[in-house]
């Protein structure tokens, strides 16, 4: 009984013992498995036992024959190199075995830069450039990393061209060098050679060239000179007949030639060739890319020798007046650009007093419909708000007919060929913004908006023509009298004068609000700067149009000249309309949201009577007043009347801001 017992107290007693022996031997296994894997893991030295031999080569050829591939690498200087801290496997990821095989089953797969530079977000870079940890990380974020993902879409980057530019063809595969670094092979003063082992033609005419002779002198410190990563960049390569390519080059040739960049962007040239026409010409098509000359060299595109027949290459049946053209016209140099200089200061002139003139009357009209007491608004379907209005929304249920269905029509071509016109024009005014880039992209290019901006413009100058026709018709042929500066003719008369002086005393509460009659003082304003504007903009834009013809015998500047007038008088004529013209008939605190007489022609009576008693006194003493009263709108067509007049608002409002983006971006002149 006793031993019974005792053998369970040994085995508790033996217990911790055991399980200490088997966990030290577990031990010494797992270490002895750690030891044998890093045994076999591949090691640096192991790669130099071969590679690190000055002169180790393999033959390209099978069975030993053909010429060698170099393999040979110098230690010290990749241990000097951006990426010296990095082990060998950390870039050849697929060699798991020294020495490794070769051939058709298992070959060195191509190291993928890309893929790590892009995995380096957020890490830190292992580097012995003196920098900072933070300093590196920025490095890695703002550089290595967009570089990498530039590459990524870049035509060095496609796959499908053979003999394509990898990351080594540049950077070589083990001596990676800061590209400040003179013995870099990217350093900007050694691309031109490392460009031309592929590029050979493009670095022969480079040679020749101004940038090519005064890189030689850039090495001695005397200036600075394009490169080729100046102009191409260095990782964001394009195919040369891609619209990014011409976007790229033109921008950075701003980078040396700014003033000239800016004066070519300017121009119709580099406005049409930013948004994608071929048939103009870029900055390479008169300097020539790689072989650019002073405009005194006789070889020169630009000289005076070869002008004509520079211009002539898209201009063929140019006169000598081609010439005359600023290339890089602008509004600042007088002595160059007189034309452009007074004709720019003119219209400046004329925008800013204009603008200056109908904003205030705007703001001053706002702040005296707001400061009038609050009434009571009462709606057609006789639901009541409170508003801070200056008179009551009547609803007398008689409608006088103020406008007939063909000038209803013709003010709503007027809209809508205006609207077309400001999108697709603005857009080539303001090129480089965001919306136009996109807007010219989602139509087909340039050549359809083109297209979609003359049919506009064809169809406004239509519109604008018919009244006057009509005018003309009626006095000449059908022999109607009529009083050219009565009441009812949209001629400036006297009393347009004195009621807008009543007005601004009215603003200021100096007297009473005036009785107008037919047509308001700002109503003919509108009237006539729609024909003041057809005039400019038309004209000018016919001379763009048709420029090959009048290039035949008009010298170069005046479409410098039609260009700037087309720009500037498109520019006022946004700020007036989408702002002053919707505040008088639409946002002014007693029209707000809309007024729908241009799309109903007729007026509620009591309203006809309280904004034009002059007139409706006149109808009244006539009799001629109940001839045209009409029946109000129905219900549907008021809610049809609206959506349409909404639109068209908002539509004005967007145009609005679209150009106000342009012109904080690049102004006006």
């Amino acid at each position: 009984m006793k031993k019974v017992l005792l053998l369970p107290a040994l085995l508790l007693v033996l217990l911790p013992a055991l399980t200490l022996m088997s966990a030290t031997a577990f031990g010494k296994e797992s270490e002895e498995s750690t030891q044998s894997a890093e045994t076999d893991k591949v090691t640096d030295a192991d790669c130099l036992d071969c590679h690190g031999v000055s002169g180790y080569a393999v033959p390209t050829g099978k069975y030993g024959h053909g010429p060698k591939r170099s393999l040979d690498l110098n230690e010290a200087a990749l241990r000097n190199s951006v990426h010296g801290e990095l082990s060998c496997t950390d870039c050849h990821t697929d060699i798991t075995e020294s020495p490794h095989k070769r051939g058709d089953a298992l070959d060195v797969k191509p190291v993928d830069c890309v893929t790590c530079h892009l995995d380096l977000r957020g890490k830190e870079r292992k580097t012995k450039l003196n920098m900072s940890r933070t300093q590196r990380r920025n490095y890695v974020d703002s550089v290595v990393i967009l570089n990498a993902e530039r590459y990524r879409h870049s035509v060095h980057a496609d796959k499908d061209k053979k003999n394509n530019a990898d990351c080594a063809i540049c950077h070589t595969a083990h001596y990676v060098l800061p590209s400040d670094d003179s013995k870099s092979t990217t350093y900007r003063e050694n691309a031109p050679e490392r460009c031309g082992a592929c590029h050979t033609k493009s670095l022969a005419a480079y040679r020749n060239s101004i940038h090519g002779a005064d890189l030689k002198r850039a090495w001695k410190g005397e200036k600075k000179s394009a490169s080729c990563v100046d102009c191409h960049s260095s990782h964001q390569i394009e195919d040369s007949e891609r619209l990014s390519a011409v976007r790229i080059v033109t921008e950075n040739c701003g980078d040396c030639h700014e003033k000239e960049t800016d004066s070519y962007m300017a121009t119709t040239h580099g406005q049409l060739a930013w948004l994608g026409n071929r048939d103009v010409p870029q900055c390479v098509d008169c300097h020539r890319g790689h072989d650019t000359r002073k405009k005194d060299d006789p070889l020169a595109l630009i000289s005076d020798k070869n002008q004509l027949e520079t211009c002539r290459e898209c201009h063929e049946d140019a006169g000598a007046g081609i010439t005359q053209y600023y290339s890089h016209g602008n509004t600042q140099d007088f002595e160059k650009y007189p034309f452009m200089w007074l004709v720019a200061k003119i219209m400046i002139v004329m925008v800013i007093v204009v603008l200056i003139f109908f904003y205030s009357h705007t703001l001053l009209w706002l702040r005296k419909e707001y400061s009038m007491r609050p009434i009571m608004w009462k709606t057609e379907n006789s639901r009541t708000f409170r508003f801070r209005a200056k008179r009551v929304r009547h609803n007398s249920g008689k409608h006088f007919q103020r406008f007939a269905w063909q000038w209803r029509v013709n003010h709503w071509t007027l809209v809508l060929s205006v609207m077309t016109l400001v999108l697709t024009g603005m857009a080539v005014l303001y090129p480089t913004t965001d919306w136009a880039m996109a807007l010219v992209s989602l139509f087909g290019g340039p050549d359809t908006f083109g297209t979609i901006h003359r049919t506009a413009g064809v169809v406004f100058i239509v519109a604008v023509s018919g009244h006057a026709v009509l005018i003309l018709y009626n006095f000449f042929v059908k022999k109607r009298t009529f009083d050219w500066f009565g009441p009812d003719s949209l001629l400036p008369r006297k009393k347009d004068w004195e009621d807008m002086k009543a007005q601004f005393k009215w603003f200021f509460n100096k007297g009473d609000e005036p009785h107008f009659d037919r047509w308001t003082y700002w109503e003919k304003f509108d009237y006539w700067a729609v024909y003041w504007g057809a005039i400019v903009i038309g004209t000018s834009g016919l001379m763009l149009w048709f420029s090959e013809e009048l290039l035949l015998f008009l010298p170069g500047w005046m479409f410098n000249i039609a260009a700037l007038a087309h720009g500037v008088e498109a520019f006022l004529a946004v700020m007036t309309l989408f702002v002053v013209h919707f505040f008088n008939n639409h946002f002014r605190p007693s029209k707000f949201p809309l007024d729908t007489v241009m799309f109903t022609g007729s007026w509620d009576l009591e309203a006809f009577k309280e904004e034009r008693p002059e007139h409706y006194k006149r109808l009244v003493e006539s009799g001629e007043l109940e001839k045209r009263l009409v029946t109000p709108p129905s219900d549907k067509m008021n809610i049809v009347w609206h959506a349409l007049g909404f639109t068209l608002l908002a539509a004005g409002l967007i145009l609005l801001v679209l150009v106000l983006i342009g012109f904080n971006k690049n102004g006006i002149v």
